[in-house]
Formats: C-alpha cells, structure tokens, sequence
C-alpha cells in the first residue's frame, strides 16, 4: 500500500493542501470545524507528516529540546515525562539531553539542540549557570533554577516551604529542623530562606527564642544518601535539644533522614516528624507514606511548553512565573511528644 499524502487529505477534505499544513501547525486562523473534519480524515488515512520534508520547507520541526541535569532524579525525570505529554497535546515530540549538571556539557548539549533546529529549548540550568552563554534568536525558557536575565517558570519554593514549617508549628513543633540543598542552587536557597522567613516570623509571634536556628539546620545534596548523613548529624543529640520535626528540602533527602531514623529506634511520626518537599510519587511509596510540599510539576512543564510555542506570553525578564505548592499530607507528621 503507498505512502498516503497531503494531497489526498486535502482532496477528501475538499480543502488545499495549506489549509491541511495549517491545520497541522495548529494555525489560529483555522476554524474549530474545519479543524476537526481534516484531523478526522487524517486520522482515518493514517495520514503521518514528513518532518525532513517540512525541515527543508523552511517550517517548524515540531521538536522541543530539553535539557536537565540529572535524569535519574525522580523531579526531572516526572518534568520530563510532563513536558513529552504537553508537547504531544499541541503536536511536538521532545528531545531530552543531560547536562550532568556540568555548564560545558550543558553547552554542548544546546548547540546540538540548535543544529537540529529544534524549535525552542525548555532549560534547567546547571549550578554553574554562571559561565553559560544562551544563543540569540532560539526560543529558551528557563525552568526550575532561575536565571537572571532570562524569562523563567517555577514553583515558589521559598513559600511552598513557609507553608510547609506552618504545618509543622500548627501541629506544635518548635524544634524544627531542616535539611537544605546545596549551597550553590537556586532553589535551594530560596527554599532554605522560606525556612528561615517563616521560624522567624514564628519566633515574633509567640515571643519564643527556642524555635530551630543554625545549629538545626544541615546542608547537603537532594539526594537519598545525603539525606540520611544529614539526619543522622541532627538526631546525634539528647532527646530535649534534637528537633521534634525535620523538613528536608527533598523527598529523597527526607526518605533518607526516614532510614536514619529508622536505624536509630526514633519511631516515626510518634517520636518524629519528618516533611518532604517535591511531591514525587515515590513519596507516596514509603511506609509510613511521606507527607511532602507538592511542586506542580505538570503545570510547569505546559507552561514553559506554551510559552516556547507561543501560545503563553513569555513572562518578564525579572518577573518569572511562580506556581504555588501543596501540602500532600501522608503520614509521617504528627503532634510532638513531650520532652
């Protein structure tokens, strides 16, 4: 059987052949019936558009490039999976690169992105962004870890933890710790400054002194290991001075702190409390279930989407798009015991 083309959905359709490609561009000036007849008779043929045809045509390649630092973290890899289904919905397929959080490599990876003529770039930056030169003329939005200079979307950390250390001092924590990020990332220390924002507006409040400073607050990587060494530094205390809570600054650090827990015979939630943040769905997994502050991955993916198809105005240059978080509330929070 050959090849069906354009030519015969447009004589099926009783239309021209650039009313079709104008259909398949997803193209403003078609009607939302016309739209559907020739989507159903394409639909019907097996009709499948040629992209090297439509490369050498001058048009769109209905590729989106991404680009992340790590794709064997649980965030990444579900803004991914959100970015490939937003991307389906207007027609784009993505192509996906790792930067191994390295700004050479992340480089690289945009100029080959550019030399396949991808028709935008949604970029989570590497923690040395600093030294990164962006090309002109190619639509790139920023996700995740913001950069000055550039338009970007992402969750409001620093108030989606604010919300979370509420929780925890409405349950009736004082001594909150708190796991933060690495030093250098964005995210982390605006996660890490709504920490210390919303402990310190509970300090004024109650004219209390004793909630979480500095010494109840431990650095480290997102990731599981690194959440465990951070657990065990801030439960390697007398049971009066170690924190109540712990609120980590990711679901993998707080599955960590979980383990070190765990391992020293600190019963969880009865004896500790302990707060994700990401809402990945492993979160979900743990026994018991983790309560956690729930990025909206999904809406932060189709909006950098419709921002690099112009379909979303691109936000401002020093106003990025902030989406609230959630608390998803599982089982791993509850009132404190008494000392």
């Amino acid at each position: 059987m050959s090849k069906v083309g354009i030519r015969e959905v447009a004589k099926l359709a009783g239309v021209s052949t650039g009313t079709v490609s104008r259909v398949l561009n997803d193209h403003p000036s078609v009607t939302k019936e016309l739209r559907a007849r020739v989507t159903a008779i394409i639909k019907d043929l097996g009709y499948t558009p040629d992209p090297s045809a439509r490369s050498m045509r001058g048009k769109v390649s209905r590729l989106i490039g991404i680009v992340i630092p790590d794709l064997t973290n649980p965030f990444f890899a579900e803004l991914v999976q959100s970015a490939e289904q937003a991307a389906a919905n207007h027609g784009y397929n993505i192509i996906v690169m790792t930067s191994f959080d390295h700004a050479a490599k992340e480089a690289d990876r945009i100029k080959q992105l550019t030399s396949r003529k991808v028709d935008g770039i949604m970029l989570v930056p590497s923690n040395d962004f600093h030294t990164l030169k962006l090309p002109k003329g190619l639509p790139i939005v920023v996700v995740d870890r913001l950069m000055p200079g550039y338009s970007g979307i992402a969750a409001d950390h620093r108030d989606g933890v604010r919300l979370g250390v509420e929780h925890l001092l409405q349950l009736g924590h004082r001594r909150i710790g708190f796991i933060s990020g690495p030093g250098h990332s964005v995210p982390a220390n605006d996660r890490l400054r709504g920490y210390l924002d919303a402990i310190e507006q509970a300090g004024e409040q109650a004219g209390d002194t004793r909630t979480a400073g500095p010494p109840l607050i431990a650095e480290a990587a997102f990731d599981y290991e690194s959440g465990r060494s951070a657990g065990n530094y801030l439960l390697a205390r007398a049971r009066n001075e170690r924190p109540t809570a712990i609120f980590a600054s990711s679901d993998q650090q707080a599955i960590g702190c979980m383990r070190a827990a765990h391992d020293l015979g600190i019963p969880i939630p009865a004896a500790l409390s302990i707060l994700g943040f990401d809402g990945i769905p492993l979160a979900s997994m743990t026994t018991p279930r983790l309560t956690t502050v729930k990025q909206p991955i999904q809406d932060i993916a189709a909006a950098a989407v419709a921002v690099l198809l112009n379909k979303q105005t691109a936000p401002d240059l020093d106003n990025p798009i902030l989406f609230a978080c959630e608390i998803l509330k599982g089982e791993t929070t509850a009132p404190p015991q008494p000392d």
